[in-house]
């Protein structure tokens, strides 16, 4: 087998120019912790700060060094400095974020968060409005950049795994679910779930069938369809593809926590396993890639980096977005793939809906 230089590939792709000015919208977590250190360490260039509250906005801005602080976002937005929008609000706010944005000559690429929306009828307006005013717009689907599925995906594009047979994440972990999300019924595929939905399209493309199943988390108070959820992706060449996202992991006090994300491919020549160092935030914990194969025999090849999920991979969400505007090409997770994405979780939800299993092409003709 050719050696993998691990180091390399699991490293995003910068534009060539790096001084395109970004103007930042919203000033949480994501905002504050994420996307502007990412960007920081990955020599991005944002120029100016807006969010729902000024002061928080302003105290992230002395934080992270943004040298201008607007009052409110449609400030921001209409600011013709900006060449780059990077949205970091509520899914539900994104929608009427874009349609003033696209009216603005000034903006060219825009970067959404996931999920695009909060259905799939405003995310397609999301899209269409972008396209018929020519901005890119990527979707921050970030577990894309995670090294671990880096690696993976490298992998598999080689074929050193052989044809994949069976693949499995397993999640045991505590989200703290956004307020806004009390207002709707959606919870855990939409807003969780939908990191590694978007990885199994991007590991494996589109499945032919999704069967998902669902019960309440008994942690979670206000009303939901979606607390604990697994489902299955079958493929044309019997590939089975299935999560277990498991958001109640710990009763409480008096026991144990034992918080992970775990990935498992087998394929026909080879098995690769992997694990992602979110749960450890905000230490640094490197996600784990692990494989043996036929082309290298009775050996595991485990490489090692010091890059993680969190933030680390937000370079990369960014980064390809800058290079789609750069080079007037298609993000590589772009709007458009996204409403794919989008749909696969609307097949979930009908799937538990109707207790049966549901062809995913059926859902994306309907969207």
């Amino acid at each position: 087998m050719e050696p993998i230089d691990f180091q390399s590939i699991i490293k995003p792709e910068f534009p060539k120019r790096m001084d395109y000015r970004i103007g930042c919208i919203g000033s949480g977590f994501i905002m504050r912790d994420c996307h502007l250190a990412a960007y920081r360490d990955a020599g991005f260039h944002p120029v100016a700060i807006a969010s729902r509250t000024y002061e928080n906005a302003k105290a992230v801005a002395e934080l992270r060094g943004i040298p201008k602080v607007h009052r409110t976002w449609e400030e921001l937005v209409r600011d013709p400095a900006i060449e780059i929008l990077d949205i970091a609000f509520p899914p539900d706010r994104q929608l009427e974020v874009v349609r003033e944005a696209v009216k603005q000559p000034h903006i060219r690429g825009i970067l959404c968060q996931k999920p695009l929306a909060m259905n799939a009828r405003e995310a397609r307006e999301i899209v269409e409005l972008c396209e018929a005013a020519g901005v890119k717009l990527a979707v921050n689907s970030n577990m894309r950049y995670d090294q671990s599925v880096r690696a993976l995906k490298t992998v598999l594009d080689r074929g050193i795994l052989g044809e994949p047979v069976l693949a499995t994440i397993e999640m045991r972990a505590i989200p703290h679910w956004q307020p806004f999300l009390e207002q709707y019924e959606r919870l855990e595929l939409l807003n969780m779930g939908i990191h590694h939905i978007d990885a199994f399209r991007y590991l494996f493309g589109d499945p032919e069938k999704i069967t998902a199943v669902s019960r309440k988390d008994p942690r979670t108070k206000f009303p939901h369809s979606d607390g604990i959820t697994q489902y299955t992706f079958q493929y044309a060449n019997e590939l089975m593809a299935t999560s277990l996202d498991d958001v109640w992991a710990w009763p409480g006090e008096g026991t144990e926590k034992d918080i992970y994300i775990k990935w498992r491919v087998e394929g026909l020549d080879g098995m690769a396993s992997g694990t992602i160092g979110w749960p450890s935030y905000p230490e640094r914990s490197p996600s784990t890639f692990a494989m043996t194969t036929r082309r290298a025999p009775n050996e595991w090849i485990r490489p090692q980096w010091d890059a993680v999920w969190f933030p680390d991979a937000f370079q990369g969400t960014m980064a390809q977005l800058l290079r789609a505007v750069e080079t007037d090409t298609e993000p590589e997770i772009g709007g458009r793939d996204n409403l794919r994405t989008m749909a696969a979780v609307d097949a979930c939800y009908r799937s538990i809906a109707e207790g049966r299993t549901v062809r995913f092409m059926d859902v994306v003709n309907e969207q």
